[in-house]
């Protein structure tokens, strides 16, 4: 239950005609420096009520006559800037999930299943084309690399790449059945 309402004091009418000259006099520079330091103008406006209320709550400060009252408030707004900075930094990133538009894990399942249709159509082609494709492919090589590697002349590598996918083409041909999967999309480029 509420208790009863007093009659505001003397000292609070007082207070609240300071905070409100205060902010007829500095409101639009607290405004403008607060929109400046945090590139969001809502932001900034619950910043400048920040730093009223703290005023209010320290008014002595603004009439003891001390220094500059736009300094000060200036000086509590970039504070409250900081402290808001801190904290955002401090806390874990949120996660935007709803019921909408739950966060989603990405399945993996689906590249396991088209490296194991690769890997056995693969098994079909000769170990020559298999070899090739595998340096050029899978270990990503340059003909030279591959060439290289396999201690073959670049041309022998070119010639067989060209049919060792041909090759794998109608592999994926025959098995094109909708029970088989299709080759992966990076693959199917390169197949097609």
């Amino acid at each position: 239950m509420a208790g009863p309402l007093w009659p505001r004091s003397r000292r609070g009418s007082t207070d609240e005609a300071l905070i409100r000259s205060v902010y007829e006099e500095h409101g639009n520079a607290l405004l403008a420096y607060a929109t400046r330091l945090t590139g969001d103008r809502s932001a900034a406006e619950d910043i400048v009520q920040e730093t009223l209320i703290r005023a209010w709550r320290h008014s002595e400060v603004l009439v003891n006559g001390k220094g500059s009252v736009r300094g000060w408030l200036l000086t509590v707004t970039r504070n409250i800037v900081t402290d808001r900075f801190r904290a955002k930094a401090a806390r874990p990133k949120e996660v935007a999930g709803t019921a909408a538009n739950p966060a989603v894990e990405l399945d993996h399942a689906d590249a396991v299943v088209d490296s194991m249709a690769v890997l056995g159509a693969l098994d079909q082609l000769s170990p020559e084309h298999r070899d090739v494709l595998t340096e050029l492919y899978y270990r990503q090589l340059s003909v030279a690399e591959a060439a290289d590697s396999l201690g073959i002349p670049a041309g022998t590598v070119k010639s067989r790449s060209h049919y060792a996918l041909k090759a794998l083409r109608e592999v994926f041909r025959e098995d094109n059945r909708p029970s088989r999967p299709k080759p992966p999309a990076g693959l199917q480029e390169v197949v097609a």
